[in-house]
């Protein structure tokens, strides 16, 4: 294989060494060279960021006979050093909300639900902690990591208690009284400060690495290689720390992408450059070396769950032919949160269910007001988004879901899929042939507008992150990108390769037939999706169940065909608008047909 200078200097290179690397830029395969020039008998550790990327480096490794390299993640590092041989038990996710307030017997001090938004920073307080380079909790400020001025003030009043019921909740899982989480053997790992007997040690996705795992990295003995791109961290809420920037080893870059083409680049570098408006800095640019390919793969990549939702819910109502869709991660990762809330327990909230909510958390509010609030002191940005859905979609969310799931493919069939759906969180290190992105990325007049409001150093990291957000997601494409008018850099030229996209009020007037189709009762779960009743139906639509004719299916793609909106129609043959959107789908109008 042929190498770049820029990767034979890689290669051939001596001493501690950081690479920053931009998207498709070969980092892989050259960290695979540099690794097989390196003596036989040295023994290497290859650090990667999840087990997916684990598996696959460990696929390649093979492939190129070069067994002297150990790829492990983090996290699976410290397990061997702390878990194996232990008589701790691993929980296999952190501690809900409800369960740490019960394990701590946390008091509110008669302040509505305070118990429980104590207990929600104590759990990121632990994470704050446990992915800093700190010994102790007090060397750390906890409130540096809060921005939103309702959640600061809630935490300054608790401060005490909450720093206080940390400690017990951290001593409790040191002592073995409650299983630990993976967070705090990471930390045990980080604090038992070990020195690994190796060689060479290559951490790859240094720009997403918490400060702990840095901390370890760089007290080994080895020749050290970090390598990722300064870009593209987009885990600062994860208490990444970019250690691209923080490490003082000599400088590599590798700025050729082999993805995709100059325009694509060039798209790229504009989005780049709006970081400048936030704080000046020097932008390695990108070149596009990649070559044109058939279009096989496809993807809709969103910023938010709520974003990639309402772009599922445009395929599904828009374009009823495509019957094989994929979603990265799961599809029902997308409808719970972290802390086990589904979107259906929101959904029960909003309609006074309160029978229905499976969540302790939920339940325990009373309104959805009630639910905001909360929201609002914790920074639960999860449980956010679930509210905005709720409220956008009300009681047409069971049937949507439904009518998803009824085209999603298993993973095995991923490859079969006509469509991937994807937020950039999940989709990051992966590729598509052509990828559409959603309307919830930011721009560059948004920028304009919030860093006249930004002064303190943790917004400036958020909003640098989300140009990297926007700037990871269009990298993912091999060849071309549909994206929104209002996201393209003003000014920016169009391609063949890069699509502008404007809005379309005839895909908002059928969303709005379904948001509204139905009257709030009983909802419970996927499983359980009774979502409307007939008689208020009947009641409204005088017509509403009486058997369809040809003529009144005649009259209906009439009236499609000549640009009634689907408030019209419904007047017209007084039928619900849910109805009408059925037998659309009934009779499988084509899509020229309605628009």
């Amino acid at each position: 294989m042929k190498f770049t200078q820029e990767q034979e200097e890689i290669i051939h290179s001596t001493g501690d060494i950081k690479i920053n690397a931009v998207a498709g830029s070969g980092k892989t395969t050259t960290i695979i060279e540099y690794a097989r020039l390196r003596p036989t008998n040295s023994k290497i550790l290859y650090l990667v960021f999840n087990r997916s990327v684990k598996k696959e480096a460990e696929k390649k490794f093979r492939e190129k006979n070069i067994f002297n390299v150990k790829v492990e993640t983090a996290h699976s590092l410290a397990y061997k050093h702390i878990i194996v041989g232990s008589n701790y038990k691993v929980r296999p996710t952190s501690y809900k909300t409800y369960e740490v307030s019960e394990i701590l017997r946390l008091n509110g001090g008669g302040e509505k639900h305070a118990e429980y938004m104590v207990a929600n920073h104590i759990n990121k307080f632990i994470s704050y902690f446990c992915n800093s380079d700190k010994q102790k909790l007090s060397d750390l400020n906890y409130l540096d990591s809060i921005s939103d001025y309702k959640a600061r003030d809630f935490v300054k009043r608790y401060y005490n208690y909450i720093e206080k019921q940390t400690a017990n909740l951290l001593e409790k899982m040191e002592m073995g009284q409650i299983d630990i989480t993976h967070d705090f053997y990471l930390k045990k790992f980080h604090l038992l400060a070990p020195q690994l007997k190796y060689d060479f040690i290559l951490f790859d996705e240094g720009q997403d690495a918490s400060a702990a795992i840095l901390d370890v990295f760089l007290k080994q003995s080895a020749v050290k290689v970090i390598v990722g791109d300064t870009h593209q961290q987009i885990y600062a809420w994860r208490h990444a720390v970019n250690s691209l920037e923080k490490v003082n080893f000599k400088t590599f870059n590798l700025s050729s992408s082999f993805r995709f083409g100059q325009d694509i680049a060039d798209l790229a570098n504009r989005v780049l450059i709006w970081k400048n408006h936030i704080e000046q800095q020097t932008i390695l640019p990108l070149k596009g070396e990649g070559l044109a390919c058939e279009i096989e793969s496809k993807a809709v990549i969103a910023r938010t769950n709520l974003g990639l939702l309402l772009e599922a819910i445009n395929f599904v109502i828009e374009k009823r032919k495509i019957t094989r869709i994929y979603f990265e991660g799961n599809f029902n990762s997308y409808t719970y949160a972290e802390d086990g809330a589904s979107l259906y327990d929101v959904l029960n909230l909003f309609n006074g269910k309160h029978r229905l909510i499976r969540d302790k958390l939920i339940k325990t509010m009373r309104t959805m007001e009630d639910l905001e609030e909360y929201i609002d002191k914790t920074e639960d940005s999860q449980l956010g988004i679930m509210v905005e859905i709720v409220k956008e979609y009300g009681n047409a969310i069971p049937v949507l879901i439904k009518e998803i799931k009824s085209k999603h493919v298993g993973d095995s069939e991923k490859d079969k899929a006509e469509i991937v759906f994807s937020t950039v969180h999940r989709c990051k290190g992966m590729e598509y042939d052509a990828i559409q992105l959603a309307n919830d990325f930011i721009t560059e007049n948004k920028i304009l507008e919030l860093k006249k409001k930004v002064r303190e150093e943790q917004a400036k990291i958020k909003l640098m992150e989300e140009v990297n957000l926007l700037y990871v997601a269009l990298t993912r494409t091999k060849n071309s990108i549909h994206i929104h008018s209002t996201t393209l850099p003003e000014g920016f030229r169009k391609s063949p390769v890069i699509h502008c996209i404007k809005p379309d009020t005839k895909t908002d007037e059928m969303i709005d037939s379904l948001k509204s189709e139905m009257p709030a009762e009983d909802i419970q779960s996927p499983v359980n999706e009774k979502s409307y009743s007939v008689e208020k139906i009947r009641e409204k639509y005088k017509v509403a169940y009486m058997p369809w004719t040809p003529e009144m299916d005649q009259e209906l793609v009439a009236m499609i065909s000549s640009d009634r909106s689907v408030k019209q129609i419904v007047e017209l043959l007084e039928r619900s608008k849910g109805a009408i959107y059925s037998r659309i789908k009934k009779l499988e109008l084509e899509k020229k047909e309605i628009q």
